[in-house]
């Protein structure tokens, strides 16, 4: 299959990338920046955004992973708000444009405050400009992709564990404290429970989704159980040999964090088994 991959450069794009043309896809990798694609991927060095894109120029692809987006972890950037729009022109354009099946990538965030296992039902309840921008664009999606009866898949991510200085996870950033020989880093109290995934796993499991269209709708991208944050990274520390040491209470918890919050692993379970 020919899959278009929007924000291919980006933390989760090149893994994803890579995992698709590992298991044998035709990829169109999109970014404005190129430098960490792997070089199978055909790739444009173009703003998907411009008001010249197309479905066409960007290669007709049978199907298209929207990865793209600034700031995902700034919670309270303005410009998930100003972005908003040119993701819905985005999708439009490729709905037009005669795309089979859309796949875009979700968060949590966009459930808000709440403690349990999330399903694709539980009710949603942003409580940042981030979680507020990605609900907003996936009732557009839905919206836009039921009328033309196009395959959709809203891929929910949890939380990503990996050892990239590149990204801007609390692991990305203990990564790179840790290669600029810092002795501490500044934590919160590490109580709340999330879902955690590995980084490997989790493109594995992205890759698994749009690879298949009988699995569709809402589709969790997680490990299905909760752990304490302060447990998953103090074991990262220790599994990747850093010295480093964890300065608990620097911070406060976010207020619109979760106590305790989990994925349900169902669907994702069911597409995995099958690929």
């Amino acid at each position: 299959m020919k899959i278009l991959v929007t924000g291919a450069n980006g933390y989760i794009g090149q893994g994803v990338v890579k995992e698709l043309l590992d298991s044998g896809s035709d990829v169109i990798a999109a970014d404005l920046c190129l430098d960490n694609i792997d070089s199978r991927a055909t790739k444009l060095n173009i703003n998907i955004f411009s008001p010249n894109v197309s479905y066409v120029n960007l290669g007709s692809p049978e199907a298209v992973l929207h990865l793209a987006w600034r700031n995902g972890f700034v919670h309270n950037a303005a410009s998930h708000i100003e972005d908003l729009p040119l993701h819905y022109s985005f999708i439009k354009k490729m709905i037009d444009g005669g795309v089979k099946q859309l796949a875009v990538m979700g968060t949590m965030h966009e459930i808000g405050f709440f403690e349990g296992s999330i399903n694709e039902n539980t009710p949603t309840n942003p409580q940042s400009l981030y979680g507020i921008s990605k609900d907003a664009l996936r009732k557009m999606t839905v919206l836009m992709c039921s009328q033309e009866k196009i395959i959709y898949q809203w891929i929910r991510a949890y939380y990503i564990v990996g050892n990239s200085e590149f990204g801007s996870s609390i692991f990305s950033k203990i990564t790179k404290a840790e290669k600029e020989g810092e002795e501490e880093f500044p934590f919160t109290m590490g109580q709340n429970q999330w879902d955690f995934i590995d980084y490997g796993e989790f493109c594995k499991q992205i890759v698994a989704i749009v690879s298949q269209n009988k699995v569709n709708g809402i589709i969790n991208a997680c490990s299905g159980y909760p752990e304490k944050l302060g447990t998953r990274v103090q074991q990262f520390i220790v599994d990747n040999g850093y010295n480093i040491k964890l300065k608990y209470g620097a911070f406060p918890e976010r207020p619109y964090d979760s106590k305790a919050v989990w994925g349900d692993n169902g669907k994702i379970l069911q597409i995995l088994k099958a690929f």
